[in-house]
């Protein structure tokens, strides 16, 4: 069965491929949908189930989406929701990056805490909706290292590993990280569902 996946990220869909190989994943592209939705929710779940339900009622599939975004605790949780459009929309990763290790430049070790989080929700035809959420803890990194992954994961980095989520191998990364993590929760749930 196909499941549209609502993003646009390139990155993000060749991710869910490999933790979900045995759907068969569209995203917005594939399926022909080029709509922008508004995400003015107050919680990643929110989000998420607000861009599942919007692509769902135009594509009739089952979609699903994520929300996830990274929560410092030094600057109060931010950026938080608002991590893709922090500095601006289109203010390149480099730059966001760089922006939060200046901010962080003398914040100590133990304060430099920090989270990702994911959210997603599927959206069915008929109206159903299931939801996963997961995380994974960091740090933030004293300067950014690593070419895989996407967005923060330069900056994020893991204790246990000694490496940041972008110095990680795709499969490494996948099973410790908020997102990997959260799809699988969501595999469990479509699953039972017997949607594929």
């Amino acid at each position: 069965m196909e499941i549209i996946f609502a993003t646009k990220n390139k990155g993000k869909i060749k991710e869910i491929k490999q933790i979900l190989p045995s759907f068969d994943i569209l995203s917005m592209e594939d399926a022909g949908i080029c709509i922008d939705i508004v995400e003015d929710g107050k919680t990643f779940i929110e989000n998420a189930i607000k861009k599942a339900s919007e692509i769902a009622k135009v594509s009739g599939k089952v979609t699903i989406a994520d929300d996830s975004g990274l929560e410092i605790d030094f600057l109060d949780g931010k950026p938080g929701i608002h991590s893709a459009r922090y500095l601006g929309e289109n203010t390149p990763y480099l730059e966001k990056n760089n922006h939060i290790l200046q901010e962080m430049e003398n914040v100590p070790e133990q304060k430099r805490t920090a989270r990702f989080v994911c959210a997603i929700a599927a959206v069915f035809p008929n109206g159903k909706i299931l939801t996963a959420q997961d995380t994974i803890e960091g740090r933030i990194a004293y300067e950014q290292k690593g070419e895989n992954g996407f967005g923060y994961d330069p900056i994020f980095f893991v204790p246990e590993l000694g490496k940041t989520t972008a110095e990680l191998s795709s499969e490494q990364k996948n099973a410790i990280s908020h997102r990997g993590k959260a799809l699988q929760k969501m595999k469990q749930l479509l699953s039972q569902e017997e949607v594929h």
